[in-house]
């Protein structure tokens, strides 16, 4: 009969001098402790980073979604076996658009163990992207179907990219509806693609999400900023 499991032997924490601040930090805190090959407990974790026992067993099951090898149970403790792992990256957002674009063409593809691996990559990004506050975080790419309207949406993003630095106006179908637009700006908010523009057709400011654009063509003519047309004037409303 295989005796029962010992607990490791209780160990002084190790507290940082500055504990983490964010999740982000935290997870890939508690990833370089578990990488040693030792059983760390929940309570000597959460001790050592400065929160609850609960956080910490909450961490645990995001960096198992998110593909980190985590062995363990709780009230025993937890250990990862070797695996690939990449130091922590700092993406701007052309980076991001960019990684975001591979992983829907992908992700689309006829290749299931190709669009299964994006799929994969997407769930690993989404569980250590940023969240905003209040919010509940939608998947990695687009809220909707990830990877087949994310796919549509960045077909337009070339255009509207040239339109707003040309001052081009664009007619634009969104849910059935034709606009006339002025692009103003491209926005990355809530994991979300968005564009601000200045409506013809409404004769006010319209925000619209990439993905639900059906048809996009160029008009003829250009804009000039005009009073109340204006991003600046769509921030201060905003503000």
């Amino acid at each position: 009969m295989t005796p029962p499991p010992t607990r490791p032997p209780t160990r002084p924490p190790t507290r940082p001098t500055t504990p983490p601040t964010t999740r982000k930090d935290r997870l890939y805190a508690i990833t370089q402790r578990l990488r040693d090959g030792r059983l760390h407990t929940a309570e000597a974790l959460a001790q050592d980073l400065g929160v609850s026992v609960r956080t910490i067993y909450r961490d645990m099951e995001v960096l198992a979604a998110s593909g980190v090898p985590v062995e363990g149970t709780r009230g025993y403790g937890y250990t990862v076996q070797a695996a690939i792992t990449l130091p922590p990256l700092n993406l701007t957002e052309a980076e991001l658009e960019a990684l975001h674009l591979a992983l829907a063409a992908l992700g689309a593809s006829e290749m299931p163990e190709q669009a299964a691996a994006a799929r994969a990559l997407a769930a690993k990004i989404d569980a250590v992207l940023p969240e905003e506050a209040g919010q509940t975080p939608a998947p990695f790419g687009f809220a909707t179907d990830a990877f087949a309207d994310a796919a549509r949406g960045f077909v337009h993003m070339p255009a509207i990219r040239a339109a707003i630095r040309a001052r081009q106006k664009l007619r634009v179908v969104i849910a059935g509806t034709a606009h006339d637009l002025r692009p103003l700006a491209l926005d990355y908010f809530g994991r979300v693609w968005t564009c601000v523009a200045w409506s013809e057709t409404l004769r006010d400011f319209l925000t619209f999400r990439m993905d639900r654009v059906e048809e996009m063509r160029p008009l003829p003519s250009l804009f000039v900023n005009e009073p109340g047309r204006s991003l600046a004037d769509w921030r201060a409303r905003s503000a």
